[in-house]
C-alpha cells in the first residue's frame, strides 16, 4: 500500500526570497510546496492543486491577499482551505480584518520559519478535527 501524500501548502508572497525561505522551511519539514508571486496566481493554483493549506501574504501587487482570501472562501472547491495569513501589521483592528476576509491563522512579519511552519501545522491540525 502506497504511503500517503506529503501535505501541500500553497506559499504565497511577492517577495521572492521569503517565498523561497519559507517554501525551503517547509519542504525541509517534510511539506511538499507550490509557490506564487500574487494574489490572481494563487487563486489559480489553490484551484488546481487543492493545498492542504495556504500561507498567504496580505500585501500583494495587483489582487492584493485579503481579496484572495475572500475569493478562495467564496468558491466551494477552496473554501475548506486553512488559509495562515502573513502580515506585517499586528494590530488587532487588522487582525480582525483578517479574521473576516476568511484567514483562519496568523503570523506577523518578519517571521522565523520555524513559527511559520508551526502555525501551518496547526492549521492542519484544526482542519483535520474540523473534518471529523
Amino acid at each position: 500500500m502506497p504511503e500517503p501524500a506529503s501535505p501541500l501548502v500553497l506559499v504565497v508572497d511577492d517577495y521572492a526570497d521569503a517565498r523561497e525561505m519559507y517554501a525551503e522551511s517547509l519542504l525541509v519539514s517534510g511539506f511538499r510546496v507550490v509557490e506564487a508571486a500574487d494574489g490572481m496566481s494563487a487563486i489559480e493554483l489553490a484551484r488546481e492543486h487543492t493545498p492542504d493549506v495556504i500561507l498567504m501574504d496580505l500585501s500583494l501587487p495587483g489582487l492584493d491577499g485579503w481579496e484572495a482570501t475572500r475569493r478562495l472562501k467564496a468558491d466551494p472547491r477552496t473554501r475548506h482551505i486553512p488559509v495562515v495569513a502573513l502580515t506585517g501589521h499586528a494590530m488587532a483592528s487588522a487582525l480582525e480584518q483578517a479574521r473576516l476576509a476568511g484567514c483562519d491563522r496568523f503570523v506577523v512579519k518578519p517571521a522565523l520559519p520555524d513559527v511559520v511552519v508551526e502555525e501551518v501545522r496547526q492549521a492542519l491540525l484544526n482542519r483535520t478535527h474540523a473534518l471529523q
